[in-house]
């Protein structure tokens, strides 16, 4: 599935790809359905859109909309069937269970990313200055802010729900250890971090935002604290600006600045270089569960599917 920047959503359709015709507008954050059928996309529309197939033909239901708002993120959870999406200082919540449920949630400035936690019943959201933490049901309720001054812009929850990690806009990341709120700092990098993904069951995660890949540890309840983070493809001439992998194996995809594409097996350390050609910036990365796969987009809206060969 591929989310486009002229409001189409893209599906595979046995030999080939069928077109949704999805927002008014540019798709500006996407997200797989609860159910794993189709793809949930928020526009600058204001609308949140389901895009699937329904035998045949293509199907677009639409879940919320704020007027005059851009979504800027999604987020769902197949363990309890909820999708979140933010709009300015909103947090909306909708269940795909039950269609009369709604929360709104304000925060005092803009949200730029949504994470449900492993069991899909917290929410947390980046924001200035910090993250804060929602239980995704309850209506009334102040949400647990965990504090950094600066610009969140990406937040990720790791798989055993035990950290919180966020990407600031600062070339920095960082990450709380939600039993005691205690600060993980994750700094050196060159660049700003756009993408990061958990691998191994939880045990490493690799982020963008240097000349390689950069992994760091999770292993022990101190999960990255005091510890050093490794680089895999290492490049001369470009930046990784995606990352995407296996959430329970060890093989990671990485998006260049100069449109290349690589794969890498993280327990053998071995690298296949899946697409060589340089052209537009990677804008988007993933990786099928089995590793065996892996689909790219760019800036110029090209985009592929390959073998990885690992």
């Amino acid at each position: 599935m591929f989310a486009l920047g002229d409001g189409t959503v893209r599906l595979l359709a046995g030999p080939g790809f069928v077109t949704v015709e999805a927002h008014q507008g540019a798709i500006l954050s996407a997200c797989p359905h609860p159910s794993g059928a189709g793809i949930i996309t928020g526009g600058d529309d204001g609308r949140v859109v389901w895009s699937r197939l329904d035998g045949d033909d293509v199907a677009a239901s639409l879940i919320g909309e704020v007027k005059g708002r851009w979504i800027d993120a999604v987020a769902a959870s197949s363990e309890s069937g909820l999708i979140a999406f933010s709009a300015g200082r909103e947090l909306h919540v909708r269940d795909t269970r039950d269609a009369a449920f709604t929360r709104t949630f304000t925060h005092e400035k803009s949200v730029a990313d949504v994470a449900f936690d492993p069991k899909g019943r917290r929410i947390a959201t980046a924001t200035y200055n910090g993250a804060a933490l929602w239980y995704a049901r309850i209506a009334d309720q102040k949400p647990q802010l965990l504090k950094w001054a600066g610009s969140h812009v990406v937040v990720a929850w790791s798989p055993d729900g035990k950290f919180l990690i966020s990407a600031m806009q600062e070339n920095q990341l960082h990450g709380w250890r939600l039993s005691d709120s205690k600060d993980l700092r994750m700094g050196g990098y060159p660049a700003k971090v756009k993408s990061l993904a958990f691998l191994s069951n939880g045990l490493m995660m690799a982020t963008s935002g240097a000349s390689g890949a950069v992994i760091w540890p999770f292993a022990g309840a101190g999960g990255p604290m005091g510890k050093e983070a490794a680089e895999i493809g290492h490049d001369e001439v470009a930046m990784v600006v995606r990352v995407a992998g296996t959430p329970s194996a060890s093989v990671l995809a990485a998006g260049l600045d100069d449109g290349r594409v690589w794969a890498a097996d993280l327990k053998s350390g071995r690298i296949e270089q899946i697409k060589t050609g340089k052209g537009a910036a990677i804008s988007a990365l993933a990786v099928s569960g089995d590793g065996g796969r892996l689909a790219w987009g760019d800036e110029d809206g090209a985009a592929g599917v390959a073998e990885t060969g690992l």
